[in-house]
């Protein structure tokens, strides 16, 4: 059952849109020092499944792809930012 509900999951396309928002995002929360490092991966997770549902619709697909886009977005950030502070 499971793996039939997980054979669904198709990336869609408003991700292009959503990564480099929230790139920006987090961005900004590692500006801020208020916002604790374990804190601002928890805002941007539940800010990448909202996306997901509000760009795909309440599913699993809609979920999943929100987990997705945040992955993609801290994955693409820190890509930049240890390319650039290379010693």
């Amino acid at each position: 059952m499971l793996d039939s509900i997980l054979a669904d999951i198709t990336i869609h396309k408003a991700l292009v849109l959503v990564v480099p928002a929230m790139m920006i995002l987090e961005y900004a929360l590692n500006q801020t020092p208020q916002c604790p490092g374990w804190l601002r991966i928890w805002i941007l997770l539940g800010i990448g499944i909202i996306a997901g549902i509000f760009g795909i619709g309440f599913t699993v697909n809609g979920i999943a792809n929100g987990i997705i886009a945040t992955g993609i977005s801290m994955a693409a950030l820190q890509l930049i930012k240890q390319t650039l502070n290379r010693y």
